[in-house]
């Protein structure tokens, strides 16, 4: 049986993602293989800085179709990186860096060389810059898609925001029937795709407890008639709400539901890392092909010390390694 690679972008040359990878590849070792995407002079760097040893296997671009990739070495892409240190303070010098790493990835992917993308953490602030919200509209607007979601998956629960890296203040602004049925035909389709079975979605409402001071309830004039609707359709959904988020999270309401759709990013994210901490991957969907995120950021305060957990990026790459 034939695997194809996994392609994994190291993302932020600052940032625990390399410590995680390091820790992964010693602890397990998968069918597919893995090519890593990063720069050889910080690999050096970080592996001396970390006292851990493996064998560098250099790939050429040029050569892409007829390389020798090794499930025992480190795979590796080298993207020029000047540094000296280990690590240093996040800043917009390692932009280009990142850039040209997921431009690499997404030719591969184009040349049909791979299918799947793994990346490490980027700072929202210095690479993207206020121009997206985060990588997943980043990969959307590189791949000319409109519709996408962010399913943080879990096999016993998964939960999926409708508006992602939005401030608060703006998140009321968004929230439309559109916005949410996209999202919801996203969900579903990938669950009869992956999983072959339609998921039971659970919606939650905007407002605490789903009521409103102001005039406008969107709970009851956007989320409820939505989900009759789609209950209707010819698809027949299989979706319930609008459901308070502060009760939809226990444990008798949880387990009845694949799925938890929230409005907004810390209203589902804030629950699904206190019930699975890090056993939990951030899938992208309505991309051409499948993205996967570990479930952490560069966390700076953890750099060099060793102490990181690799469990998250562990989970994505199991989910990848298929044929």
């Amino acid at each position: 049986m034939n695997y194809k690679p996994i392609l994994i972008v190291a993302g932020e040359p600052n940032s625990v993602f390399l410590e995680i990878f390091f820790k992964t590849i010693k602890l397990k070792k998968f069918k597919s293989p893995l090519v890593l995407i990063a720069s050889l002079n910080l690999i050096k760097l970080q592996m001396k800085k970390l006292k851990f040893k493996k064998k560098i296997n250099i790939l050429n671009l040029k050569k892409i179709d007829n390389i020798n990739i090794s499930n025992n070495d480190i795979n590796l892409i080298d993207i020029n990186y000047k540094t000296k240190k280990a690590f240093e303070k996040i800043s917009t010098k390692s932009n280009k860096y990142i850039q040209n790493s997921f431009e690499v990835a997404l030719k591969l992917i184009n040349k049909n060389f791979s299918n799947k993308l793994i990346n490490g953490p980027v700072s929202k602030k210095s690479f993207l810059n206020n121009k997206f919200l985060g990588i997943t509209e980043y990969l959307a607007k590189k791949t000319k898609v409109k519709n996408v979601a962010m399913l943080i998956y879990n096999k016993d629960l998964s939960v999926s925001p409708v508006t992602t890296h939005l401030p608060l203040k703006l998140v009321n602004k968004k929230i439309n029937k559109k916005m949410i049925t996209d999202k919801i035909i996203l969900i579903n389709s990938f669950y009869k795709k992956r999983f072959k079975r339609k998921p039971k979605i659970a919606i939650t409402g905007l407002n605490p407890h789903c009521e409103s001071i102001h005039p406008f309830n969107e709970d009851l004039s956007i989320i409820k008639p939505l989900v009759q609707e789609l209950r209707r359709s010819k698809s027949k959904y299989r979706v319930d709400g609008p459901y308070a988020a502060d009760t939809i999270f226990l444990e008798k309401n949880r387990k009845k539901y694949d799925v938890i759709l929230g409005m907004y990013h810390d209203q589902v994210l804030a629950p699904i890392k206190t019930l699975f901490e890090y056993d939990a991957i951030n899938i992208t969907l309505g991309l051409p092909f499948i993205r996967i995120s570990p479930d952490h950021g560069p966390n700076e305060k953890m750099l060099g010390k060793n102490l990181s957990n690799p469990l998250s990026l562990i989970k994505s790459i199991t989910f990848l390694d298929t044929k």
